[in-house]
């Protein structure tokens, strides 16, 4: 009886110590008001500015991290790259006083990038299945290779104009209004017979992007995107938009955390109307947050799933969070300004990702140079956005 008395006091201060401390824990993670305000001068950015600039000005390194990612996922290569670019790009616009290191960077980033393109081909930067299966539209191009690099080099020119590289992307730019103007649901392929809204949302936001930069005007082919995605793309159950289909429309994946909350960013460019309701709706569907904290599912819950895979990343059971919905929440509310859900989305890294901090440079241990970069580009994002805006 005793034994049995002296378990029962343990268990009972354990209970009453967490009730007291869980509620407490979320304080040693999460971000000030000011920093979710301002997070672009957050210590978190600015660290985690230095670790990736580190990265791309150190070619040993840099090539250890990349070969590290592309044995699990080549397009993780090519997604890092691209958030790291754009990350840097709209820092150059913030702080002209380092607009020539970012410049040169992000070049050094467009010119390997092109050159590995142009000598392996773009499937250098898909998964294996992109060698199989026939592509509907021909020859076979992968509008995911084509809007990244499109978007990058858009917002190039619209911090400085580069002639030198404009004959690429004009090519660019071409390959994606040919292929989405001859598309049934006004969507490219990025794999064989397999469309991703979000690349063809990335591949819109770069249209949107190069028009300013250029002078140029593709508002129609955009129009038109918006009005077949709102009749044949979105899920009939919560009204998101469906990650993946068929050349001809057919619905594969349903809505997912790691797509959505990226595509709500790049339609700000596109209809900031809609943007704001899919945005909206995959908080409802897919957010959460308890204690302080935040996180995102993959998956809207009874919903069809397609499986844990590279995109969700693990899911921690219970609580059903993805790291990969979650890492991109994070890009959703810094550009729709909901602090709130961002400091509990940063608390949450802090706790679960590991944060490792040398030298004034921050990385997380759990995370990857992708991870890293789109939680950079997050934190970095605004003035490219405002500056297409105030060209309206």
């Amino acid at each position: 009886m005793n034994a049995l008395r002296r378990a029962v006091i343990v268990l009972v201060a354990l209970f009453v110590g967490a009730a007291l401390w869980v509620p407490q824990l979320h304080r040693f993670f999460r971000p000030s008001e000011a920093d979710a305000a301002n997070p672009s001068q957050s210590p978190l950015a600015r660290g985690m500015l230095k670790a990736q600039l580190a990265v791309w000005e150190d070619d040993a390194r840099r090539a250890d991290l990349l070969a590290r990612m592309r044995r699990t996922n080549a397009e993780w290569d090519f997604m890092g790259r691209t958030f790291v670019a754009m990350a840097l790009l709209n820092e150059a616009l913030r702080d002209p006083s380092n607009v020539d290191r970012h410049l040169a960077t992000v070049d050094r980033i467009i010119d390997d990038t092109e050159m590995l393109v142009e000598q392996y081909g773009q499937e250098h930067f898909l998964m294996p299945y992109a060698m199989r299966g026939t592509w509907q539209a021909q020859p076979r191009k992968s509008i995911f290779i084509d809007g990244e690099l499109a978007w990058v080099m858009a917002a190039r020119q619209l911090v400085a104009r580069d002639e030198l590289r404009l004959r690429k992307l004009r090519a660019h730019l071409d390959a994606i209004v040919e292929r989405m103007s001859d598309a049934p649901v006004a969507s490219a392929e990025s794999y064989p017979d397999e469309c991703w809204t979000f690349c063809n949302t990335v591949a819109l936001a770069a249209l949107r992007v190069a028009d300013v930069a250029l002078g140029e005007d593709h508002a129609a082919l955009r129009a038109r995107w918006v009005e077949v995605a709102k009749k044949r793309l979105i899920d009939p159950a919560t009204g998101l938009l469906v990650s993946s289909f068929r050349y001809d429309g057919t619905h594969l994946d349903g809505p997912e955390g790691s797509s959505i909350y990226m595509v709500a960013h790049d339609l700000v460019l596109v209809d900031e109307a809609f943007a704001k309701d899919q945005y909206a709706r995959a908080n409802k569907e897919l957010g959460k947050q308890a204690f302080g904290f935040a996180w995102a599912r993959e998956w809207p819950a009874g919903a069809k799933r397609a499986g844990v895979d590279v995109d969700s990343g693990p899911i921690v059971p219970v609580v059903e969070a993805s790291a990969g919905a979650s890492g991109m929440a994070v890009l959703g509310a810094a550009v729709f300004d909901d602090r709130a859900t961002l400091r509990g989305l940063l608390a949450s890294m802090g706790l679960a990702a590991f944060p490792i901090d040398a030298n004034g440079a921050r990385r997380y241990a759990a995370s990857n140079q992708v991870g890293d970069a789109v939680v950079l580009y997050a934190m970095l994002q605004g003035p490219i956005v405002e500056r297409v805006r105030g060209a309206k």
